[in-house]
C-alpha cells in the first residue's frame, strides 16, 4: 500500500512539474513594457481623452524562437472593446523587439467626467502566448465639447422654399461652454444663417436637462437654384471650440430651365421668314433683365423682337426669333440667353429652306412680267391693226 501511495505520489509531482515546464515553454516572453504616448504605464498613473487616438508601445525580449507571432492590444469598454494588432512576425531567443500599435479611446461617460478603462496586451502564435492584463486608464472628457445629438431637417426642397432646420447639442466636455453659436450654411448656394444658443453646462454640474439645447434656423433656398444634391454643413462654435457636421439635402427645381423653345424645326421657302418661339421664364423673386443674341451665318440671317427683355418675379415673356435664307438648305443656328454676364441657355434652333435660290426666282418673276407685257403689247397691236379706217364723209358733185 505505502508503495502504491508513493507512487502515486511521485506521478503526480512528475505531472506537476511537466505542466509547469509546459506551462514555462508556452511563454514568450518573461516581461511585456508598455508606454502610452510615450509615458512608461509602470511608473505613471496613465490620463487619456475620450475620443482621442493614443500610441502604444509594447516592449519585449524573447526567450524563444517563433514564427507567425502577433501582438494585439485590446482597451475594454462597457458597451464598445476597441483593439489594434501588429502583421505576424518571427522572433528569435534572446532578441528584443517594439511594436507600436493605435487605439481610440472609446467615449462611454455617461454621468460622470472620467473614469477607468482597462488595456490589456497580448503576445501571441500558434504555439506560445504571453499576456499582460489589467493597465488601467484614466480616461476624462474632452476639455470642451459639444456633440450634435440631432440635426432634423426634410430630405429635399423646392427651389424658392424655406428649408428649417432643428438642432439640438449636448454638452459632453469636461468643462462649461459659454455663448454656443450655431451657423447652417449650403456653400454652393451661398446660403447660411446663424443663431445664437447660449450656455450649456457641464455632465458635473448639470440639472435636469440644463447640459442640452436645441434650436432651429432658416434656409431660404433660392428660386435659381439648380435641381441636385447639395451639402448642408452646421457648424458649433464659441471661444473654446469649433465642431462640424455635414447633411446632404435634395433641391428641386421644376424651373430651373429659365428658357423653353416651344418650336425648335421649321420649314420654309427661299427668302421667307421662318418663325421660333421662346418662353423666357423667371423663377426667381425679383426683376430679372435677359439679353437675347441670335447668330447669323453665310446665306442664314436671324433676328430676335426683343433683343433686352424685362421679365417681372415669377413671370414670362415670349420672344420671336426670325431665319431668313436667300438659298435653299438646312440651316442651324444657336440663340443665346443671357443674364448679366451669365449665359442662362443656348438654344439651337433649325431653318429647313426649300427651293431655289432667289436670283433664280426673279428672273423667273421678271420673265414672267416681261411675257405679259409682251402679251398686253401684242393684244394692242392687234386691235389697231384689225381695226377698219373710218369712211371719208361724201359730199356729192359740186357744180359751178
Amino acid at each position: 500500500m505505502n508503495t502504491k501511495n508513493i507512487l502515486v505520489s511521485f506521478l503526480a509531482i512528475v505531472s506537476v512539474l511537466f505542466l509547469v515546464a509546459t506551462i514555462s515553454a508556452a511563454e514568450i516572453t518573461g516581461t511585456i513594457d508598455v508606454t502610452i504616448n510615450s509615458i512608461d504605464v509602470e511608473t505613471d498613473n496613465i490620463a487619456v481623452i475620450a475620443g482621442e487616438t493614443i500610441t502604444v508601445k509594447v516592449y519585449f525580449t524573447s526567450d524563444v524562437n517563433a514564427s507567425d507571432v502577433r501582438v494585439k492590444a485590446e482597451i475594454e469598454g462597457d458597451k464598445i472593446d476597441v483593439d489594434d494588432r501588429t502583421v505576424s512576425f518571427d522572433i528569435e531567443d534572446g532578441k528584443r523587439y517594439s511594436k507600436t500599435l493605435t487605439l481610440k479611446i472609446p467615449f462611454e461617460l455617461r454621468d460622470e467626467v472620467s473614469e477607468d478603462l482597462s488595456l490589456n496586451i497580448q503576445i501571441w502564435n500558434g504555439d506560445h502566448k504571453t499576456e499582460r492584463e489589467d493597465i488601467t486608464l484614466r480616461v476624462q472628457r474632452p476639455t470642451y465639447k459639444a456633440d450634435i445629438k440631432s440635426i432634423s431637417m426634410s430630405n429635399s426642397v423646392e427651389a424658392g422654399e424655406t428649408m428649417p432646420v432643428d438642432i439640438v447639442l449636448k454638452n459632453i466636455g469636461y468643462n462649461d461652454l459659454d455663448d454656443l453659436y450655431v451657423t447652417a450654411v449650403i456653400p454652393a448656394l451661398g446660403i447660411s444663417q446663424t443663431s445664437y444658443f447660449g450656455d450649456l453646462v457641464s455632465i458635473e454640474d448639470s440639472d435636469d436637462d440644463d447640459d442640452t439645447i436645441s434650436g432651429r434656423l432658416y434656409l431660404k433656398v433660392p428660386y435659381d437654384a439648380e435641381a441636385g444634391i447639395y451639402t448642408l454643413e452646421i457648424e458649433v462654435e464659441n471661444d473654446d471650440l469649433v465642431h462640424s457636421e455635414i447633411r446632404q439635402v435634395i433641391i428641386k427645381n421644376d424651373l430651373s430651365e429659365s428658357v423653353i423653345v416651344t418650336n425648335d424645326v421649321a420649314t420654309v421657302g427661299v427668302g421667307e421668314n421662318a418663325e421660333f418661339n421662346l418662353l423666357i421664364v423667371n423663377p426667381t423673386n425679383k426683376l430679372k433683365v435677359y439679353r437675347v443674341i441670335t447668330e447669323s451665318s453665310g446665306s442664314l440671317s436671324s433676328s430676335a423682337s426683343q433683343t433686352v427683355v424685362a421679365v417681372t418675379a415669377g413671370s414670362s415673356k415670349t420672344v420671336t426669333v426670325t431665319a431668313n435664307a436667300n438659298s435653299a438648305g438646312v440651316y442651324t443656328f444657336n440663340v443665346n440667353v443671357l443674364s448679366g454676364d451669365e449665359l442662362v441657355s443656348s438654344v439651337a434652333l433649325k431653318a429647313d429652306v426649300e427651293g431655289k435660290t432667289s436670283v433664280t426666282n426673279s428672273i423667273v418673276v421678271l420673265t414672267i412680267v416681261l411675257i405679259v407685257v409682251f402679251l398686253v403689247l401684242l393684244v394692242v397691236l392687234i386691235v389697231l391693226i384689225s381695226k377698219k379706217p373710218e369712211k371719208a364723209e361724201d359730199f356729192g358733185e359740186s357744180y359751178y
